[in-house]
């Protein structure tokens, strides 16, 4: 392949290649030439020219195949057009010559054919330049025309099209010839040449007047004709050309205008010839009127879907603005043709035209106008409706009759009531709550004109109103509540009219089927309305015939409706409900026989209504509440449904007696019987198989039923794949809608509400926008099938071999037409079976039964019918799956290859060819290992069998299976495969559509199988690669949209595992401009693969498409590309998209593909996504709606959309209209650009904290003005979050509180460098208040007012606002909300479910719970403060030192204040409810009947959540406002005298008055307590963090609390538990806030007791019992703390877990485990560290809870852990500043030396061995280690030193712990840091300083000296630091002290120690003025000591002075020094004031 990659063609490569691969070769050369002489340099392309031109000139001749023609052909056509043009008409006469050639053999086509493509190549690329040699070129194409076969027809039609494209307006002479010729191949039989006919005429139109004037009629006859019998290609490319030319006609092009004056036709003629089409197909015009009255013929449906289409096309090419003003006169257009009797002539083609007339409206009206110019639509049909209506009525009060024609005006106009109420439905449903001006405006009246037409004489109207109002409900719930109650009312008050009782069932059960679409619900309350309404209709059914069966079809519907509502509701009603279907059936068979007895046969139709009724309500009852269905229910309902088993084999005999009109009633029975059937288990029906089975049976094979009715159910059994094959089996499509009406079996697309009337109220299907129930007999029979495949798999064997058998039989019988039906049904019903079977993974059964199975199935394999031979396949294939033997399987392949070695004719090698392909599909690639080489082998034979098509599509499909289902295993045939699948690519005509998709679909599972292997560059796998690139080039340049789509899901693929293999350059822009095709599926693979791309590439991605939208600007031919790309880049288009798109897979991967774009790109192109979702949100649409800013900015805007309109409006209608985006975007749209929002900010949060931070994102932009931060576009973000907010559409605002709410947590702290003290958000408060305060309007959704509250507490909560004033907006709207929660349960006028309420309710209290604690938090801190001086006036400016934004200490809280009693009492209720709902289900006997304060009981589940999701912040509000009240001391009285009505939560009456405050307290505690436990014990996991938080914090507010300490203290057991789940918790949950919080709860409970220990020891004490005082506390005389009742144990265990976690190494089991390798000692991160330090703190405080004895027990431990963690902890800082685990571990050895156990004799040996052993352990941990060199030896000696001063009796005299201690100070003596040294001496001092002599005698005569040599040694090394400096100013203060303490006789001694070493520091007077600082320190020292010691000690200090005189000499020069510059500096020192030097070495913490 590589050597095909030069400007030439390499002809000895070629030569040198087989004969098999040279087409390819020759194709990757004009593949690399057509991207090469693009690029290339003009004159290199020049010098070559002549010999490419020979070259490619030669492959003309060459025969070559379609896609090498037209690349040939593209080729030359490029060369000459950048080269030199002189032989281009040589080139041109030579393709001519080969045109005119005679030769007709089918080895010359190709050549003739590559010559066609090169002419029409040649014109569309040069046109003019040309010349004049046209007309003979064209002559010449349409002489060849006239003889060609049809693929050449197909190939000089297209090259027509591209003459007349490339020539234009000049080739107007000719265009009378070509539309003469072209016009009468619009009929061709082949449907490819009709494609192509209506190509070319489509670009004949753009410049031949006379197509859309004189010839419009005939274009338009020419047209229709052209739709009869044409397949689904051949309809779109119809309707194209005839919408086209209509809309030209109506509106034409400028410039031919210019040029002819021409009669412009009028919309009314316009739209008359296209009705012709719709209302009498192809036929002419001129059969006289009375032909066309006596109604000829109906019309063929193909024509009518084709005229459609047209319709379409034809408003979609005038554009939304045309439609827009013409609206009225379209839609009285479109509703004329629906009542039209040529369209109603049956009732199926009455709902094919309604179905075609309802396509026309949604596809112009939901796609081409905006959300505004819908409301005016909306208007527009509700004035036709009432027109209508007021006709009909005119009708039915004509009481003389004497207006004949209007009964059958009554009958037409149903059908124009469904088409506008269903278009109404639609338009609401999609409009949602942006709708709400259409419903809300009085002179519209939409809700009253809908329900009038609830009285419609037709059922189907009244239907269609019904599911109108359905969809105003869903998308306005706050209609739902009073639409029902309007019905409900007039059900009652118009009791005697079968049309009101009909009509207004209809509407309140398709209102209540709408329910679950609406989250809020509907309140219980209607429920109750709606069983009271239903059983008084039932009841008075009987009452009047005229009534009997409207009011029992319409309780029965009601019941039915009632059932979706849930388990929740139903269970009330369930044993009513029972009673009432037991009471519909007769309850034995004597009953039943004496029924039969009597009765005419309408009370008959009535029984069998009611019966079919109460089916269909059981039926409801079982799919929608499951949970309901105990064995105890399963059994009540098994007893009528039997009974309407045997009914059934009576009903025929009654239809005998009582005529024939019974028969669609008994058919609504055994439809609604089948129906709950297949919903139970068959088990439970067992004993009716037999009779059951009769009847499903019969009704399938059609033996009671003379009509030829097929099931719908065989396309949803076969496997979607498949569809290739059954060619009329439409793919998906946009007109999936219309193009149902044209499938094959029976009744298909004419799914109406009326058929059954239930689907009103059932959810509707995936992907339907209405329920279309297809009529009575089909859905019989879908149902019997769908029943025989559940019941199948548990029948025995004796009876499945029977029912096979007579099914062969059934077949035999039948002949025609009959037996093909008969025949798909029993496939349909077999293939469910087998499908049932592999479901159930039971077995088809013995030998017999396979046979019998086997034979039915082969012997339709060779069926003529594509559909049957696709179920045979199926159902074989599944058999394999079911039987599951090898013998099996190899039989059935056997059998399949034998017959396709011998047949030769096609439908036995189609069938069987797919009997291959299914086998393997089914049984995967193991089974079918050995068969893989026959099959292949045989395939690919067949798949080469160029005479027919057919076999080619299902081998080459079946082959696709095969390589899907064999995996690897089929990696051996990849080779032969592929070359294969390349060759038929290159050859097979690209008219056989079929045979490309199956190439593509080989294609596609040949690149999975060889996978990720394509990545590796050997030869083979490179030649694979090379062929798949190539097959997957050919497909893109296929002009079928499905060989797109194939083409680009193989692309996928190979991206997936090869992705640097695949061109993206070349990829990307092909799939933009998929984006905008009109083929769904193609569109869909565009998106998909863009998904896929996106989520590695999409910087790339937009990259290529932006580069796509530059060359479409540049390029002069950019009519090619009809693409929008504008600077919004491909974004912008996929947001777009998403406004016009309804599929859902399309629009979730459109979706996705954003959101991936958004997480790799959003960060880094911030403004530009920022910029998209703004103008998404931007668009809202201006129904009253937002308050915009920022006026002058939109001003701008339309002016420049002025000068741009002026430019466009002289282009006219051309395509310039599609490429600005028609319709502004739609809710949907917005909401989804909301979301983008809040991951934008997210994704920014996570990329960089300079996002959030305006000082550092000012200058980063300095430095780099590219570079894009966040805290930018604040003020557009708020913008953005308030447009939403302030939106019609709920969601949206849901969506912008959101937003609003993310906003202001993440920047609410950022500070405002401009003001310091202020924050950003600061200016934006009136923007939050505006976008806040419609949310608390009455009318608002309880979920928008719900978010609402939490973004209020969230704003007032954040501190943005200081001011009061500023922040009461807010606050009000809080007041306000909650005197509503005030109102207590029962409000008035309730319009959603009770839950909703609730879920309100709590969010109100939630908020003001958090406002709470933000109050009492900023109160605390406030508190802390030191209070600030009083300032006079107003002057906040100059207060930054103490911080501008603190508020004043009363500000939050004032505002809390006065609500707080009102408050408190709800919180506690919500609690109360919240602690009952906790409970677990055995306890439920205990709720309240009547449900809590804010639940009723029937919503109890929903309640559930909402209370889960609030309760945190209230439970940490209640423990606060607890604490801070002293538990509501002296709100007693208070609640006694409040009304009942206002203490919802409260046992009203007498009850709460008798309470004490202690019961209350206890109460109270009780529910704090057991809620904060409840959820400890178990948070979920997906319980947010900020919940556990809030309950620890609560905690830990209320221990603090007296009344709360008491409380836990005297209830031990309660305590343990709590410690107990707090160990639990801090197992589970691992972030560091959690387990601070958690310690800090552990210490208010150790606390707690050892408050109440305290109190007793005191009591005790009192009473003088002194012995006991001593036992009391844990473990009492004996010492032993038993596990689960002892507190210290608990505590211990878990502050044990907390310090192992931490600090592994503290586990003895881990130091002595063989791998344990022993760590260095790393400092702990700060919260760890802080964690440890609250732990050691809580442990030294637990032994005085204990006894002496208890204490004696846990002290080891204790002492163990503290002294470890000093071990692992003490490490050097640089600062030395002690780490605060340290500084706690010495605190608590203090705090346990010092305890008063140390004083009780009784333990004095076992204390003093511990206090031993512990300062051995310090000692031993201190020794200096080379493993250990950062050691802390400060804080280490700090410890020693603790024991020496408070543990000195037990430590004097003990000498191996005394020469311990000397040998650590001594080290630190010698140490060489001075701080170490310092800290030394001063600890020293403080040991020699001890009250006991004995201890501190041997120190001070061990250490001393040293000291003393240490200090005489720095005269040699003066200190040059000044910590050196210090080390020497504490050992003189040291040895200063020693001399004070000395007895008088030895002072002598001492000072001679002392003074020299003074003296010895001090300068001579040169040396002083150039000494350094810190020597002259040192000097000034000394001298000031001297002169501080000589008055001290006068007699001593003279001896020794006098003893050396050179001490005196030195002495008395430095003090003479000392004057001189004393005197100097006095003058100085007037100035300033002394200042006192204080000591420079501060102890951090005081220990000693």
């Amino acid at each position: 392949m590589e050597l095909a990659h030069s400007l030439l063609l390499n002809e000895d490569a070629l030569a040198q290649i087989t004969e098999a691969k040279r087409p390819v070769f020759i194709f990757e050369w004009l593949r690399f030439l057509d991207k090469v002489l693009v690029a290339a340099n003009r004159v290199d392309v020049k010098e070559k020219q002549k010999k490419l031109v020979e070259q490619l000139t030669g492959l003309i001749s060459s025969a070559p195949g379609p896609p090498t023609r037209k690349l040939l052909a593209k080729n030359l056509a490029t060369l000459y057009s950048i080269g030199d043009t002189f032989t281009v008409f040589q080139t041109l006469d030579k393709c001519n010559d080969i045109i005119k050639s005679k030769d007709d053999t089918p080895a010359y086509l190709p050549t003739k054919l590559a010559a066609v493509a090169c002419v029409g190549a040649f014109y569309e690329k040069m046109g003019r330049m040309l010349g004049s040699s046209f007309p003979d070129t064209i002559n010449n194409l349409l002489k060849a025309l006239k003889s060609a076969e049809s693929q050449g027809r197909g190939e000089i039609l297209l090259s027509l099209q591209k003459v007349l494209s490339g020539l234009g307006g000049a080739a107007a002479s000719c265009h009378r010839d070509i539309y003469k010729n072209a016009r009468s191949l619009l009929t061709d039989r082949s449907m490819a040449v009709r494609c192509s006919v209506a190509k070319c005429l489509l670009e004949l139109q753009n410049e031949a007047v006379f197509m859309w004037t004189t010839e419009l009629e005939n274009m338009a006859t020419l047209c229709f004709k052209a739709l009869e019998g044409s397949n689904y290609g051949v309809r779109v490319a119809v309707a194209k050309l005839l919408g086209t030319v209509m809309a030209t006609a109506l509106m034409p092009k400028q410039a031919a205008v210019m040029r002819q004056n021409v009669k412009r036709a009028t919309l009314e003629e316009v739209l008359e010839l296209m009705a012709t089409g719709f209302l009498r197909g192809g036929s002419g015009f001129l059969k006289s009127g009375g032909e066309m009255l006596k109604g000829g013929g109906s019309v063929s449906r193909e024509v009518r879907v084709g005229v459609t289409q047209a319709y379409v096309v034809f408003v979609t090419t005038l554009g939304g603005q045309w439609l827009e003003r013409n609206f009225a006169t379209f839609l009285s257009h479109v509703l004329d043709l629906v009542s039209h009797p040529r369209a109603t002539q049956t009732h199926v083609e009455a709902v094919y035209s309604r179905r075609c007339v309802s396509f026309m409206l949604r596809a112009t009206l939901g796609g081409l106008l905006g959300e505004k110019a819908q409301i005016a639509a909306g208007k527009e049909i509700c004035q036709a409706i009432s027109k209508q209506m007021r006709a009909v009525e005119a009708v039915v009060n004509d009481i003389s009759g004497e207006n004949k024609a209007g009964a059958a005006d009554v009958s037409a106009s149903q059908h124009v009531m469904v088409c506008a109420l269903k278009e109404l439905g639609s338009l609401v449903q999609s409009l949602s709550a942006t709708a709400s001006p259409l419903i809300q405006e009085p002179s519209i009246g939409l809700l009253e004109t809908v329900t009038s037409v609830l009285l419609h004489p037709s059922m189907a109207a009244r239907l269609a109103a019904a599911w109108c109002l359905r969809c105003v409900a869903v998308a306005l719930p706050y209609q739902l509540t009073p639409l029902l109650d309007r019905c409900a009312e007039r059900i009652n008050n118009l009791k005697s009219s079968p049309e009101a009782v009909s009509g207004y069932s209809f509407a309140m059960a398709a209102l209540l089927g709408g329910v679950h679409q609406c989250p809020l619900g509907i309140p219980h309350s209607k429920g109750k309305l709606v069983v009271s309404i239903a059983e008084d209709l039932l009841r008075t059914a009987a009452q009047n015939s005229r009534l009997s069966l409207q009011r029992t079809q319409a309780g029965w519907l009601l019941l039915g409706a009632l059932m979706t509502l849930g388990p929740s509701l139903v269970r009330y009603h369930l044993p009513k409900m029972l009673l009432l279907w037991r009471n519909v059936f007769p309850r034995s068979q004597k009953e039943l026989e004496a029924e039969k007895a009597r009765g005419d046969s309408f009370t008959w139709q009535v029984t069998l209504e009611g019966r079919a009724g109460a089916l269909c309500a059981m039926r409801s009852f079982v799919a929608h509440c499951p949970e309901l269905l105990t064995e105890d229910v399963i059994r009540r309902l098994m007893t009528p449904i039997e009974c309407a088993m045997t009914m059934m084999s009576h009903v025929p005999a009654i239809i005998k007696v009582h005529g024939a009109h019974l028969k669609a009633s008994a058919a609504m029975v055994r439809l609604r019987l089948y129906d709950i059937l297949a919903l139970l288990p068959p088990k439970t029906y067992e004993g009716s198989f037999n009779a059951l089975l009769r009847e499903l049976v019969a009704e399938f094979t059609l033996t009671d039923n003379s009509s030829n009715t097929t099931t719908s159910l065989l396309r949803s059994l076969c496997h979607y794949d498949d569809s290739v094959l059954m060619g009329s089996w439409l793919q998906e499509t946009d007109h999936k809608s219309i193009e149902d009406q044209l499938q094959p079996n029976s009744a298909s697309g004419s799914g109406a509400l009326e058929h059954d009337p239930s689907s009103i109220y059932l959810r509707v299907p995936v992907g339907e926008a209405i329920p279309g129930p297809l009529p009575l007999g089909v859905s019989v029979i879908d149902a019997s099938v769908a029943l025989f495949g559940v019941v199948f798999p548990h029948v025995s064997f004796k009876h499945r071999l029977q029912m096979l058998d007579h099914f062969a039989e059934c077949i035999k019988q039948a002949k025609g037409v009959r037996q093909q039906a008969v025949q798909l049904n029993i496939f349909t019903a077999v293939l469910s079976a087998l499908k049932g079977l592999a479901e159930n993974k039971s077995t088809l059964g013995p030998e017999e039964v396979r046979k019998s199975a086997l034979a039915l199935v082969m012997g339709a394999l060779d069926n003529p019918n594509p559909i049957l031979r696709c179920a045979a396949g199926e159902a074989l294939g599944r058999m394999a799956q079911v039987v599951g033997e090898a013998t099996f399987i190899a039989r059935m392949a056997q059998t399949s290859f034998d017959k396709l070695k011998s047949a030769r004719d096609v439908v036995s090698r189609t069938g069987h060819s797919l009997a291959l392909g299914c086998l393997h599909r089914y049984v995967g690639g193991i089974g079918s290992g050995q068969h893989l080489k026959t099959s292949v082998s045989i395939l690919l034979a067949l798949a080469q069998d160029g005479s027919s098509h057919e076999v080619q599509t299902w081998a080459l499909h079946s082959l696709a299976l095969i390589v899907d289902s064999s995996g690897p295993m089929y990696r051996g045939y990849v080779e032969p495969t592929l070359s294969l699948v390349l060759t038929l690519l290159l050859t097979v005509p690209p008219s056989h559509t079929e045979v490309h998709q199956c190439l593509g679909r080989c294609l596609g599972a040949l690149i999975t199988t060889v996978g990720p292997e394509l990545q590796g560059n050997g030869a083979t796998i490179s030649t694979i690669r090379s062929s798949c690139l190539v097959g997957c080039a050919i497909m893109q340049d296929h002009s079928d949209s499905l060989v797109q789509a194939a083409a680009i899901s193989c692309l996928q693929q190979l991206h997936m595992f090869a992705p640097r293999h695949v061109n993206l350059s070349s990829l990307v822009p092909c799939l933009c401009v998929h984006l905008c095709s009109s083929h769904l599926l193609l569109r869909r693979a565009a998106v998909a693969c863009l998904r896929q791309l996106a989520q590695r590439e999409a910087a790339e991605v937009c990259e290529y498409a932006m580069s796509l939208a530059k060359r479409a600007g540049d390029s002069k031919d950019n009519t090619t590309i009809n693409l929008n790309i504008t600077e919004t880049g491909l974004e912008g288009v996929l947001f777009g998209m998403l406004d016009r798109e309804t599929d859902r897979k399309l629009c979730s991967d459109i979706h996705d593909t954003l959101g991936h774009m958004l997480s790799s790109l959003a960060v880094e192109k911030l403004s530009h996504w920022l910029k998209l979702c703004k103008d998404v949100l931007a668009a809202t649409t201006d129904v009253g709606g937002a308050v915009a800013f920022e006026v002058e900015k939109d001003e701008e805007d339309s002016e420049k959309k002025d000068e741009m309109d002026d430019d466009t409006m002289f282009t006219g209608l051309g395509e310039d209209d599609k490429s600005k985006p028609s319709v502004a975007p739609r809710w949907v749209t917005r909401v989804f650009a909301a979301d983008c929002l809040c991951r934008i900010i997210l994704l920014c949060e996570n990329a960089d904290k300079t996002h959030f931070d305006l000082a550092a994102a000012r200058s980063a932009q300095a430095k780099n003005p590219k570079g894009d931060l966040l805290v930018l576009h604040l003020s557009d973000l708020i913008r953005m979050a308030f447009m939403a907010a302030t939106d019609h559409s709920n969601q949206l605002r849901m969506a912008g509180l959101q937003a609003l709410e993310d906003i202001i947590k993440k920047f609410a702290s950022v500070p405002e460098p401009e003001f310091p003290g202020h924050v950003i958000l600061e200016q934006y408060q009136a923007n939050v208040g505006a976008a806040l305060r419609p949310a608390f309007s009455p009318d608002t959704p309880s979920d928008i007012t719900a978010k609402a509250c939490q973004v209020c507490s969230t704003w007032i909560g954040s501190g943005v606002v200081s001011d009061l004033n500023d922040l009461r907006r807010v606050h009000n709207l809080l007041v306000s909300s909650l005197d509503k929660v005030q109102a207590g349960k029962g409000s008035s006028s309730q319009l959603y479910s009770e839950s909703a309420t609730t879920m309100e309710k709590l969010a109100v209290l939630k908020a003001w719970a958090e406002v709470y604690v933000v109050a009492m938090k900023i109160k605390k801190e406030a508190e802390s403060k030191p209070a600030k001086p009083v300032r006079s006036g107003d002057d906040d400016e100059d207060e930054d030192d103490l911080g501008a934004d603190v508020l004043p200490p009363d500000s939050l809280i004032t505002l809390v204040q006065p609500e707080l009693p009102s408050l408190s009492r709800l919180w506690l209720a919500m609690l109360r409810d919240y602690a009952l709902l906790t409970l677990p289900a055995e306890f439920s006997s205990q709720l309240p009947p009547d449900g809590g304060a804010f639940y009723t009981p029937e919503t109890i589940d929903t309640a559930r959540l909402h209370y889960r999701s609030s309760w945190a912040p209230v439970l940490h509000a209640v423990a606060l406002w607890l604490h801070s009240t002293g538990f509501g001391a002296g709100e007693g009285q208070e609640e006694v005298s409040s009304p009942p009505s206002k203490t919802p939560g409260l046992p009203q009456g007498g009850s709460s008055t008798t309470k004490t405050f202690e019961e209350s307290v206890k109460d109270r505690m009780h529910l704090m307590l057991g809620v904060s436990i409840e959820f400890l014990c178990f948070p979920r996991p997906e319980e947010p963090i900020e919940h556990v938080m809030s309950c620890l914090q609560a905690l830990c507010t209320l221990l603090e609390s007296p009344c709360a300490k008491t409380h836990i203290a005297e209830d031990q057991l309660l305590a343990v538990e709590l410690l107990n789940v707090l160990h639990r918790l801090l197992l589970t949950r691992d972030p560091p806030a959690v387990q601070l919080q958690v310690t800090a709860v552990v210490q208010e409970t150790i606390r707690a007791a050892l408050d109440h220990l305290q109190r007793q020891r005191t009591n005790k004490g009192e009473e003088g019992d002194k012995d006991l005082q001593q036992s009391l506390g844990e473990g009492g005389d004996t010492g032993e703390l038993a596990p689960g009742k002892s507190l210290v144990f608990a505590a211990m265990e878990l502050l044990v877990f907390i310090l192992v976690r931490h600090l592994p190494q503290l586990n003895a089991r881990v130091k002595e485990s063989p791998s344990h390798v022993p760590l260095r000692p790393q400092r702990l991160p700060e919260e760890s560290a802080r964690l440890v330090a609250n732990t050691v703190s809580i442990l030294a405080e637990l032994p005085s809870l204990c006894s002496p004895a208890g204490s004696m027990t846990i002290l080891p431990t204790v002492l163990f852990l503290i002294t470890g963690v000093l071990r692992e902890t003490a490490i050097k800082t640089t600062d030395n500043s002690v780490p605060v685990t340290v500084s706690a571990a010495l605190q608590g050895i203090k705090t346990i030396i010092t305890s008063p156990l140390a004083r009780m004799e009784s333990m004095q040996a076992q204390w003093t061995g511990l206090v031993r052993s512990s300062l051995a352990s310090v000692l031993e941990y201190s020794q200096p280690d080379e493993s250990r060199p950062d050691m802390d030896e400060v804080s280490m000696l700090t410890a020693i030193t603790l024991f020496l001063l408070s543990a000195s009796n037990e430590l004097v005299g003990v000498t191996v712990l005394q020469k311990g201690c000397m040998d650590r100070f001594r080290n630190a003596l010698n140490s060489s840091d001075p701080w170490v040294q310092a800290r030394c001496y001063q600890l020293l001092l403080s040991v020699f300083q001890h009250s006991s002599r004995a201890l501190s005698t041997p120190y001070i005569h061990a250490l001393a000296p040293l000291m003393v040599e240490k200090l005489k040694a720095v005269e040699r090394s003066r200190p040059g630091t000044a910590a050196e400096l210090q080390a020497v100013q504490e050992g003189i203060r040291v040895l200063e002290n020693l001399v004070g303490m000395g007895e008088e006789q030895n002072r002598v001694q001492l000072l001679a120690l002392l003074v020299p070493t003074l003296v010895s520091y001090l300068l001579d007077e040169n040396a002083i003025s150039s000494a350094p600082q810190v020597s002259k320190g040192l000097h000034d020292f000394a001298l000031q000591n001297l002169m501080r010691i000589g008055p001290l000690y006068p007699a001593a200090f003279k001896i020794v002075i006098g003893a050396a005189p050179e001490l005196k000499t030195r002495l008395e020069s430095a003090i003479r020094a000392n004057q001189a510059s004393s005197k100097a500096k006095a003058a100085a020192r007037q100035a300033q004031p002394t200042v006192q030097a204080a000591p420079t070495i501060k102890l951090k913490t005081s220990f000693f």
